[in-house]
């Protein structure tokens, strides 16, 4: 499959004749740095691989509402942390869960999933992770994990540059925090 560049695939996406094979571009292109974000939130492979499912349904049923306002990254993190909180708060809301309990909910999701290979180390700082606010969670799994720049952020979560940087500052610190607390 020949590669295009962002602007060559959205044009592509655009025409009906090469619609299907640019949206087939896109999700080898993303699939993988989409389906670990995604997986940082909601902690299961299952669940991961679902809402991964949903994000390009979503976005192949809305393609051609796409404007190119933002780039194309973008919008399919927009829509997967959308599917995210959708997901979170249904299951918060099934399992009669405060916001504070879900931390402890999707820790044992975690433990459980058989596709969770990490040592105690990573155990900790998924714990770590698990314990920030949801929106301090999220920037901090874009930053650190996904390597995202904060104005890239900035169009993905419709907040500025300067709250992202100080969500990520005050996630740091409460990680660094949580993991010295009993060294």
């Amino acid at each position: 499959m020949q590669q295009y560049t962002e602007n060559e695939l959205v044009e592509r996406l655009r025409d009906r004749a090469t619609v299907r094979e640019a949206f087939a571009q896109v999700v080898s292109l993303y699939g993988e740095k989409l389906y670990w974000h995604i997986r940082r939130m909601v902690m299961s492979h299952e669940d991961a691989n679902d809402l991964l499912q949903n994000t390009f349904i979503k976005a192949w049923l809305n393609v051609e509402f796409f404007r190119g306002d933002a780039k194309l990254s973008t919008w399919l993190y927009r829509i997967a942390i959308n599917e995210c909180i959708t997901f979170l708060n249904r299951q918060r809301t099934a399992n009669c869960l405060s916001v504070d309990d879900v931390d402890v909910f999707l820790l044992e999701k975690l433990k459980g999933d058989d596709y969770f290979d990490g040592d105690e180390l990573q155990l900790n700082l998924q714990k770590a992770v698990l314990a920030l606010p949801d929106k301090q969670r999220l920037v901090f799994n874009m930053k650190y994990f996904d390597d995202m720049k904060y104005e890239e952020m900035s169009e993905a979560l419709g907040t500025s540059v300067g709250a992202l940087k100080a969500s990520y500052h005050h996630a740091v610190k409460k990680i660094s925090d949580f993991l010295t607390k009993d060294a």
